[in-house]
Formats: structure tokens, sequence, C-alpha cells
């Protein structure tokens, strides 16, 4: 099962079509719809999200919303289009206006200008550009629908903002109240630090990043692979969620803190009492590039957002001289929606592997190999 995406932030439209998917599947338009207005969410966000409504179009591969095993083909509309269109239109458009040549620091402009051999940036950051999120979150529900048709389910919360922690732990039933918070934080001490931390960096022209972490609740030991490096479960999930613009760092489990213990500290001793079991969940569910039937827990960190309102020092691509960054609409943080962002593309990753292991052309028979398998 694959996800391959198209569009450009100012473009017409964001498009996505998902191969793989089998029959009679019910899907949820509304949950898909939910999970978009909550990636425009959070505390800090930018213009952008008021003048965009993102809601789902599916084009093909459902019917009287029931998946056909066809190609699911579906579309995020950019409303703004219609102001760009003089700039962006694919038939004919004036190239000259809204070029940008003072490159960002942090962004794809500088070295997507000369790979692509570019003269104009925008011909790079349309592409490189977070909105191109949107349409990864649509395709990644309605991965998600699929996966909790067999008990599988994802969810999420942010762990920090810009150095401000929490440090508690939380059961996977807490971290759906998360949804209903300004910055997707538990801590209700620590989220209103943070707000009022994102309102000075506001003022300031600045930007702050965090911590955002996933889990996942109810997948069956043996997916993934010990066999082939590639096919390891977190090598797959790590890889996903590294794919998402300014996520820098992924860690599983204990992650790098790991790295600061002894060995009795960190492996999970197993026992057996009717089933094997662990008391302890160190490992994050995965052991050996395999699921082991624990909760799967992964952290990202996501850089600051590179557009500063007040500019970095920078070059002219053209003229070669020093300049002040060209500054696009932005956000302060976008920790909500990266978590939403998250969420999406482990599904998408998750689904590949639980349709590449259990194979089925039908929902009914996919159900039925997930139930016969054995938990370890």
């Amino acid at each position: 099962m694959e996800l391959v995406t198209a569009g450009e932030s100012h473009g017409k439209t964001l498009t996505g079509i998902i191969e793989g998917m089998p029959s009679n599947l019910k899907i949820d338009i509304g949950q898909i719809d939910g999970y978009l207005a909550l990636r425009q969410s959070g505390y800090g966000r930018g213009a952008r999200q008021k003048i965009e409504s993102d809601k789902i179009e599916i084009l093909s591969g459902v019917r009287n919303l029931t998946t056909l095993g066809s190609p699911i083909a579906f579309a995020v509309i950019n409303n703004d289009y219609k102001n760009w269109r003089n700039v962006m239109a694919p038939e004919g458009c004036d190239t000259g206006l809204k070029t940008l040549t003072r490159v960002r620091p942090g962004h794809a402009d500088l070295t997507g200008m000369i790979k692509y051999g570019q003269t104009d940036a925008r011909n790079v950051l349309e592409r490189a550009s977070a909105r191109e999120t949107a349409v990864r979150v649509a395709g990644g529900s309605i991965m998600r629908q699929y996966l909790a048709a067999l008990g599988v389910y994802i969810s999420g919360y942010v762990r920090s903002v810009c150095g401000i922690k929490d440090e508690n732990n939380y059961r996977f039933e807490e971290l759906e109240s998360a949804k209903s918070q300004p910055l997707f934080m538990l801590d209700g001490e620590k989220q209103r630090a943070a707000m009022e931390l994102i309102d000075e960096l506001k003022k300031a022209g600045d930007t702050a990043g965090g911590v955002i972490e996933i889990r996942v609740k109810g997948l069956k030991s043996g997916f993934g692979s010990c066999m082939q490096y590639s096919a390891k479960l977190d090598a797959v999930l790590c890889g996903a969620m590294m794919s998402v613009q300014a996520i820098k760092g992924v860690e599983v489990g204990l992650g790098f803190e790991a790295a600061n213990l002894r060995g009795s500290a960190v492996h999970d001793a197993i026992y057996f009492d009717k089933n094997f079991y662990r008391k302890t969940n160190n490992a994050g569910g995965i052991e050996g590039g395999m699921s082991n039937g624990g909760e799967i827990v992964l952290r990202a960190a996501m850089k600051p957002i590179p557009t500063l309102m007040r500019g970095l020092d920078t070059v002219d691509y053209i003229t070669k001289e020093p300049a002040t960054a060209a500054g696009e609409r932005s956000d302060v943080a976008a920790v909500c929606a990266a978590e939403i962002v998250l969420e999406s593309v482990v599904a998408t990753a998750l689904a590949g592997v639980v349709s590449q292991r259990l194979g089925g052309d039908n929902m009914d028979e996919i159900k039925e190999r997930y139930d016969r398998l054995k938990q370890v």
C-alpha cells in the first residue's frame, strides 16, 4: 500500500493517490476533515490558516463511502489559488511576479535552486512547503481507518515547546484529550508557560519548535523484519517521520536516554504467565526491527520554523550581495500541526507494513488473517 502526493503550496490543488487499498473499507469523510481541521489548529499559527478551510474531495476508488479496491484519488483544494492564479497558473502566468532570490536559511531554497537549475526559489519552495502535509494528512487519515478496522489505533501529544517540557507519563487513553488543548499539551501549567513564550517570540519576530510523542496501540507482534535491514519496523516508521518538514530527530522508546543507562536498566525483561509479557516498555514496542505486541512509542524533534518574520542574514542568489532573508506568510509555532502530520505519516507507513504481511483484496479476508495471527 502506497501514498503518492502532488501539488504546490499556492497551486490549484494538492492531490494524492493511494494504491493497494483493499475493497469494502467504510470511509468516514467527516473524520478525515476533522484531522485536516486539527492540522490547521494550534496556538501560534499564521494567517494562511484563516484563508484555507481544508476538506478532502475523493475523486475515485470509493463508491457510497466504501472502497472499491481500485486506486483512491483525492484532492485538497487550495482556496488561496484564486489570489495566486497570475503567479502560479500552469496554463501560463507572469513568473516575474513574487520571485524570491533572497534565499532563506533552513529552507530548501538555495540547495533546490542549484539542484534543479532555477533562478527563482519559488519553483522550489512551492513544493517544499509544509502546505504539502495537508494531503498527507488526508491520505494518512484513510490509512488510519484501515488500521482501526483491525483494532490498531494511533494517537499522540506535544511533550515540549521550545524547551518547556512535560515530563509526565500518560496512558494511551488520555492522549486524545490533548487535541482539545491550544498546544496539544496535557500539562496545563506547562502549556500556559509555552503559550506565554510563543507570545514573546511573536513580538520578537522569532519562532519555536518542540518534541511530539506518537503512540500506536493494538498492533500484534511480528510486523517488520529482522531479516532485511530495509524492512525493520523502526527504520520504516522513523524514516516516515523524518520525511516531515522541520523534523530533525526521531527516537523509539527510551531513545537517546538509553545511551546514558546500564543495560540492566534498559532492556525489558520477559516473563510468562499463560502468555509472554514484559513489565516495562523501554524498547517502545519494537525489538529486532519487529513489533513485539507492546505499545509503539515514537518521539520526534521539530526544529523552529525557519521563516522568521524579522529575517535572517543571507545572500541574494542573483546579485550575490548580502541581504535579509525574504519573509513568506509564516507561523510562530506549528507543533500541533506537526503532531497531526506525524500521526498521519505513521499511519501511512504502518498500513504499508501491515498490508505487505497480510495481503488480501477485501477487508473481510484481511481481518480474518489478522485475527489468526499469534500474539507474543
